[in-house]
């Protein structure tokens, strides 16, 4: 396992470009399965979870070659379905949550599609009852492995295309869902769908490859099923998680930051609520330029005067991922805020390694924590300190980032499974971090 040293308190500054968005390429990656075409994705990042399902594609059987940094060249004409029933599989399968949309484009055009329970962050339950229901809609038998955790469907004889109302508006399930209806028979609706720019971007791409789907952009989708798809090339949108981490560590360490080719048209509320927080930031171009916030920054309370509260809700909504950024940024913000994780229950409970080193919280249920910030009139104290997830990762490596003296970080993989090389790039704009 190895580990971050950071050496606190350096004020940043310069320029970084965000990678290509985690959850667009999970989903950009799987949709390959749909045809045996030569597909061209650009703009991959180089995480740890990208790289397990590009070899997990490779040990199905789908030919993969890397043309440049970032860019892939793939195609499945030769896909193994007989390794989806293997031990490789079932354990290669289980370590990565994403790997739950391969089901749906094998579904649809191999008749078959086996899963086992995915692994992922540990954030809470997180339930897989809206992909399989939605294949069960469209004609699948369900059958369940409870001694091995192991999911299958299955349609020898096609799927049919059907009307549903998903029981919540699942990313994954919503991805997962069309594209087993892309090669359905028939018509498909599907309300409640997500609509996140990720799940857009897979419905472009596939219509690029000869679907027919629309209502993109809103949560009722129709897909007119069709016999078969074709290639086509596609680049993924920078990642907005990654974007709003930066926003975050720039107000933290009072450093001016410029944020590269952002996609300001898919960001939704990500940069209205970190001016709630007080956060200036102004738009350049496609860039997102971050003063230094030499004097701190101020919560706005609510119109009535009341605390303001930053909730987590499906697109357009505040999407959940970027919450424990918002929390640990604040910890130094003039002014309280409440912090309502909705969807996770486990999610806030990094939060005492934030009380150690000096934050004021107070975690008032597994949902919501009550942040009494600090106008950076007590520093945070460095401290030794283990990633639980991803996001709860980035956000206390933010904080040791600003914290007085030199901090730990053990379990970094949990950091590179969702940000590339993030230590040389902030080193390239003045960190004093170092991976041992």
């Amino acid at each position: 396992m190895g580990i971050f040293k950071i050496e606190g308190g350096i004020s940043l500054k310069g320029e970084i470009t965000p990678q290509g968005a985690k959850n667009e390429a999970l989903q950009i990656l799987c949709a390959v399965l749909l045809t045996p075409k030569k597909v061209i994705i650009n703009n991959i990042p180089d995480i740890i979870d990208i790289n397990k399902l590009i070899t997990l594609l490779g040990n199905l059987g789908v030919k993969i070659q890397k043309t440049g940094s970032g860019s892939y060249t793939f195609q499945a004409d030769e896909v193994n379905i007989q390794y989806l029933e293997t031990e490789a599989f079932k354990k290669e399968g289980g370590s990565l949550r994403g790997s739950i949309m391969i089901v749906g484009p094998l579904l649809a055009r191999f008749g078959k599609g086996y899963i086992p329970k995915p692994g992922g962050d540990k954030i809470g339950r997180r339930r897989l009852d809206t992909h399989f229901e939605g294949f069960i809609n469209l004609g699948a038998k369900f059958r369940y492995n409870r001694e091995d955790h192991f999911y299958g469907v299955e349609a020898p004889k096609g799927l049919k295309g059907a009307d549903m109302l998903l029981d919540e508006a699942s990313v994954t399930g919503t991805a997962n869902i069309v594209m087993a209806a892309v090669l359905a028979k028939g018509k498909t609706t599907v309300y409640n769908a997500a609509c996140e720019p990720y799940l857009q971007q897979l419905c472009k791409m596939l219509n690029s490859m000869g679907a027919k789907i629309t209502g993109v952009g809103s949560n009722l989708l129709t897909i007119e099923g069709v016999e078969s798809l074709g290639g086509c090339e596609h680049r993924i949108l920078p990642d907005m998680i990654e974007i709003g981490s930066w926003i975050g560590l720039a107000a933290m360490t009072k450093s001016e930051i410029t944020i590269k080719d952002v996609s300001w048209d898919n960001l939704g509320l990500i940069p209205n609520t970190f001016r709630k927080l007080g956060i200036t930031l102004e738009r350049r171009g496609d860039d997102i330029y971050i003063p230094a916030h030499v004097d701190g920054y101020e919560v706005k309370t609510d119109i009535d005067g009341s605390i303001l509260t930053i909730a987590d809700a499906p697109w357009p909504g505040f999407t959940p991922d970027l919450l424990s950024i918002v929390l640990v940024v604040a910890t130094q913000a003039k002014g309280d805020v409440l912090i309502h994780q909705k969807m996770f229950e486990s999610r806030l409970f990094f939060v005492d390694k934030l009380i150690d080193m000096g934050a004021k919280i107070m975690l008032c249920d597994p949902h919501r924590a009550v942040v009494m910030g600090h106008d950076f009139k007590s520093q945070l104290k460095a401290t030794t300190m283990s990633s639980p997830d991803i996001r709860a990762g980035i956000s206390l490596l933010i904080a040791a980032l600003s914290a007085k003296g030199t901090s730990t970080i053990q379990n970094i993989e949990q950091i590179d499974r969702g940000y590339e090389r993030i230590d040389e790039r902030l080193r390239a704009i003045g960190a004093n971090i170092v991976r041992a």
